[in-house]
């Protein structure tokens, strides 16, 4: 399928806004010997959907404050000017640049800004269909993945283990899903 492939059965054009409250923005980091796994929980976002893929769009943005990792001393941590800073970047956004479908995935490129700096990242996105919900709404159901090394945006916070190992790995695996409702 090339770059220009029509948009995906019953997913028609026009404004599709995230409904936060059936979506989640999750992540998960390794963390000693096992990975922790946290979640935003306060973000919203819209997909532009054009005739053509290529000419989609998604924006979101994710309040870093409402990080929930489970346990309110680490939360406070990750929130500090350690890691994330969240009393000088309060949120981190997402922007595409563009769409495309390659080899039976659609994958999203972007633009993704955390803690002031912005990096290209590409999400993997699957596409679960169309349908209507008990209210009379469309909905559309995303869901999207992407790894990403902390380092490159400006997290540097460790903490040294005997030998040659740390607190904290570099790579974070962000996963969402979306339900998305047609405007």
């Amino acid at each position: 399928m090339s770059s220009t492939a029509t948009v995906a059965p019953g997913l028609t054009a026009g404004t599709w806004n995230i409904d936060p409250a059936h979506s989640e923005v999750t992540f998960s980091i390794r963390h000693l010997m096992t990975k922790v796994r946290g979640s935003f929980t306060e973000f919203s976002g819209a997909v532009q959907i054009a005739e053509e893929l290529a000419e989609s769009t998604a924006t979101a943005e994710i309040k870093m404050a409402s990080l929930d990792t489970r346990n309110a001393d680490r939360d406070a941590h990750v929130r500090s000017s350690d890691v994330l800073d969240v009393e000088n970047h309060p949120t981190m956004t997402f922007a595409t640049k563009g769409v495309r479908a390659e080899g039976g995935e659609y994958l999203l490129d972007g633009d993704l800004t955390i803690r002031g700096v912005t990096r290209p990242v590409t999400l993997t996105v699957e596409f679960h269909g169309v349908g209507e919900d008990p209210w009379g709404g469309t909905r559309a159901g995303f869901s999207a993945t992407t790894t990403i090394n902390r380092k490159d945006w400006g997290i540097e916070f460790n903490v040294p283990l005997k030998g040659e190992g740390a607190l904290l790995g570099d790579k974070v695996d962000i996963q969402l899903e979306v339900q998305a409702v047609r405007a």
